[in-house]
């Protein structure tokens, strides 16, 4: 399945909701792996670890890294990547929060 018109490239979107137990758990996770930082300057660090204080979501935002998600797929490498986390009010009862809707993009096939 490869002409000349097929993109070698592909968007994968992952929605993830997680719930959060443990938050002092979380924060200290991220604290961790900001210390095991060797490179990052001292004004950076300490914005981080405010921000990973701060905020749980700030702190899972720091835990989780799209390059380990794929880092172990064969025959693929990671080109860019973003991601953010917020909190959200869940309700896995509200057809608000249906994985299987589509996200209001239309697929031609």
């Amino acid at each position: 399945m490869s002409t000349p018109e097929t993109s070698r490239f592909v968007r994968l979107r992952v929605e993830l909701v997680l719930e959060v137990d443990d938050a002092d758990a979380v924060t200290k996770a991220a604290l961790r792996r900001i210390a095991g930082e060797e490179g990052m300057p001292a004004a950076e660090r300490a914005h981080t670890e405010s921000a990973v204080t701060e905020d749980t979501a700030e702190a899972l935002a720091y835990l989780v890294d799209p390059f380990d998600l794929v880092s172990e797929v064969p025959g693929v490498e990671l080109q860019q990547a973003s991601w953010s986390s917020e909190r959200v009010d869940h309700d896995p009862e509200s057809p608000d929060w249906d994985l299987d809707e589509d996200d209001g993009e239309d697929s031609d096939g």
